[in-house]
């Protein structure tokens, strides 16, 4: 029988605890829409989306009038390609696991594959710039990176779309990749997406998410393992501000013995109607022997009228296990951090921007690009500017 451990804590703000049962277990992943019923937002998975603003992507409505421009820069002897609905590798992470995604997979034209030869180790990341031009648009992605090969790709998110996306990631036996997933996008923009990586024998993948723009964010990031040995770690930023939604919801299906995975997410929220929601299901079946694995999730609520919605979910089938755990919880900005650096003649602005900074700065670090941890700690702090304006 399986055993199902929730678990969260709370200083301040609003948090969910969820009963997590097999319902991941028995969920239709399909490429087809039709096996979806359309959401009415008393599911499980959409009980916290305001279906409203998703502009139709969620019912069928929603028509591909507009666009969005993927440019892709990459060192020297890696392949970027469009390729159509037929090419062999579009699909080989996994199946659509909820209608949005589905509707995404049945409506783009062409996909953008990038391939990293075998033992090929770069040194410059590959960027991948999607650029909203306005309208509605379907699109998808694969990142694949082959045998003992080691890669970092940047995929930066920016202008105004209504935009529904998959994409996947193919790990290959020893590779190591890291991406770093960046939604930096104009007020006005939606962006629903499944990204899902497939982690081979040995294999190592780093995801750092990072949320800021955009009127409605909901990103459903997912690991699976191919083979024994595969590490997976997956990092998050976000910031939500006044009227934004952001949704991250992850699952993590360990169905191979001997893997890892360890989960760390941080948001800060402020303004009126800011909600933030955090999904970590982990899911140990009951052939995953050896599994270790650990889920984190801290939010910091700076204002008033700014919401959390954080559910950490764990399900054990197996007591052979090296360890399994999670945690999460919600704050207030403390006055306390605040008076402590103003006795030491910090302006309250300067203090303020140090401590949220240093609650971000773990996990800025785990990008590893000095020029993209720049500028999000600038947009961090031009957020924060404008908060106090």
């Amino acid at each position: 029988m399986a055993e199902t451990i929730p678990a969260g804590s709370t200083t301040d703000g609003v948090i969910q605890v969820g009963q997590p049962t097999d319902a991941r277990v028995s969920a239709p992943a399909s490429y087809d829409v039709a096996d979806f019923p359309v959401p009415h937002g008393r599911e499980e998975d959409w009980r916290f989306t305001p279906l409203e603003r998703l502009r139709g992507l969620h019912d069928g409505t929603a028509v591909a009038d507009g666009g969005v421009k993927v440019e892709v820069t990459a060192p020297e002897g890696v392949t970027a390609l469009t390729v159509g609905r037929d090419d062999a590798r579009l699909g080989k992470a996994g199946k659509p696991v909820d209608r949005v995604a589905a509707q995404a997979y049945s409506s783009f034209e062409k996909a953008s594959v990038v391939s990293v030869p075998k033992e090929t180790v770069l040194t410059e990341p590959v960027r991948i710039a999607v650029h909203g031009e306005g309208g509605t648009a379907f699109g998808h992605q694969v990142v694949e990176v082959g045998a003992f090969a080691e890669a970092v790709v940047v995929i930066d998110h920016t202008g105004d779309a209504t935009l529904a996306a998959n994409v996947e990631y193919l790990i290959g036996d020893g590779a190591k990749l890291t991406v770093v997933s960046v939604q930096d996008w104009d007020d006005t923009a939606v962006h629903a997406g499944q990204h899902t990586a497939l982690v081979g024998r040995d294999a190592t993948f780093k995801s750092v998410v990072v949320t800021f723009g955009g009127d409605l964010v909901r990103l459903h990031p997912r690991v699976v393992y191919g083979a024994p040995g595969g590490e997976a770690e997956l990092y998050g930023v976000y910031f939500t501000d006044n009227g934004q939604h952001q949704e991250h919801r992850l699952f993590i299906d360990h169905d191979t013995p001997h893997c890892r995975s360890n989960v760390a997410y941080k948001g800060a929220l402020q303004g009126k109607e800011a909600h933030a929601v955090w999904i970590g299901d982990v899911l140990i079946r009951a052939a995953a022997e050896g599994t270790d694995t650990y889920e984190l999730n801290r939010n910091l609520v700076l204002t008033d009228g700014a919401r959390v919605d954080s559910v950490p979910n764990l399900e054990i089938e197996t007591g052979e296990i090296v360890g399994a755990g999670h945690a999460s919880a919600t704050g207030r900005f403390e006055d306390e951090q605040l008076f402590y650096l103003m006795a030491r003649g910090i302006p309250a602005d300067e203090a303020r921007r140090l401590v949220v900074r240093g609650f971000f700065a773990e996990l800025v670090q785990q990008i590893g690009i000095p020029d993209l941890e720049e500028r999000l700690i600038a947009k961090i702090e031009a957020e924060l500017e404008a908060s106090v304006g």
